[in-house]
Order: structure tokens, then sequence, then C-alpha cells
């Protein structure tokens, strides 16, 4: 997950919310305004929208050869 800064200049947030036990609850986005605390840290690392979209669709077109080595490693150990 990445720091996704949206065109108003809100930033998106990962977090992470785990029990007490340290068993992963979930994961969602915090949205954080220009002046809150640590804005200035995470905006340094974060991305568009737009840069977020374009890494996923690379990411899904360049896959297929992965995926493929990985089926045929799967066939092999049935």
């Amino acid at each position: 997950m990445y720091v996704i800064r949206l065109g108003d200049g809100t930033l998106r947030v990962p977090r992470s919310l785990t029990s007490d036990d340290g068993r992963l609850i979930g994961n969602a986005y915090v949205e954080i305004a220009p002046g809150e605390p640590d804005y200035d840290r995470w905006a340094a690392e974060s991305i568009t929208e737009a840069e977020d979209a374009e890494r996923r669709r690379r990411w899904q077109e360049e896959n297929d050869q992965l995926e493929r080595e990985f089926l045929a490693f799967k066939a092999e150990q049935d």
C-alpha cells in the first residue's frame, strides 16, 4: 500500500489495525489534510492516484510470465 496524494492535497495513508494479541484485523487508509501533524513526512513519499493506477496496471500486465511459471510449478507438485 502506498501513500496516495489526492488532487486537493489530501493524503491517504495506509494503516493496519491489530488486536491486542497482535493479529491483523484489517488494513485501511486514513486521510491527512495539509497542515495536520505528520503531513510533511508522509507527503515526501506520496504518489498521485494516476501513478498508483499506472503501477497497478503495469504489475498486472507484467505479472503474466510469473503467473505461468507459478502454475507450471504448481502442476509439477500434484
